[in-house]
């Protein structure tokens, strides 16, 4: 059982995974009204990080990374002792540790017109860091679907299992529509890396429920 002392500090670690990915997607608005050239519709979101201004979304990563990472640390406290209580939370700092990878390591530049492209070997670690941060949190969505379904929260379950689905299937509808590839993926950001948000959310307003209700359900004597 959680001590009084230690619940404020999980609800304010919680906090800072809702507000990851309004943060993450603020601040990409913020460099589309600065970056007037930056074309959305073909190139990924990864791209702000080159130029002039790439310093913002590099910041960007990282400060987004580390509040998912206090997320899933405010998760582990949350949910010690429960299903998923230890595999769910290190999935979702794997989530905030690839974000923190993606700011570390920038992502190469088109190449130039005519020109076969090459990888660099940062740009390797950044496609690593973006692989690592999609796949943990669709690892993640399976995970706090049996979570869920444990405590009777069928609606988070099916939610958690349609983000698992759609977030991959908009990435491969984005790799085939490369005249609109980076809304599409940039779309698939959004639904996976918002069910975190949300998810720390829920499990944050679980914090003033009482045991019984998070409790998962017996099975009923036929």
């Amino acid at each position: 059982m959680k001590t009084a002392p230690s619940q404020p500090v999980t609800s304010r670690l919680l906090a800072c995974g809702v507000a990851s990915t309004p943060f993450f997607y603020a601040a990409v608005a913020v460099q589309l009204v600065l970056r007037p050239h930056y074309d959305i519709r073909t190139q990924p979101l990864s791209f702000l990080a080159i130029g002039e201004f790439g310093w913002i979304q590099v910041a960007n990563f990282l400060v987004a990374g580390a509040l998912a990472l206090a997320g899933a640390v405010g998760l582990r406290r949350a949910l010690r002792g429960q299903r998923g209580g230890a595999s769910g939370p290190i999935l979702a700092g794997l989530y905030g540790i690839g974000m923190i990878g993606a700011g570390l390591f920038g992502p190469d530049p088109l190449p130039v017109p005519g020109q076969a492209p090459q990888m660099s070997v940062t740009g390797a670690f950044h496609m690593v860091a973006f692989l690592l941060s999609f796949l943990s949190l669709i690892a993640a969505c399976f995970v706090f679907a049996r979570r869920f379904g444990s405590v009777g929260k069928r609606g988070w379950a099916i939610y958690s299992i349609v983000t698992a689905l759609l977030a991959p299937a908009l990435v491969a509808a984005g790799m085939a529509t490369p005249s609109w590839a980076g809304v599409i993926v940039g779309g698939a950001g959004i639904v996976l890396f918002g069910w975190l948000s949300l998810v720390a959310f829920e499990i944050r307003s679980e914090g003033s429920a009482s045991p019984a209700r998070l409790a998962p359900r017996a099975p009923v004597a036929a």
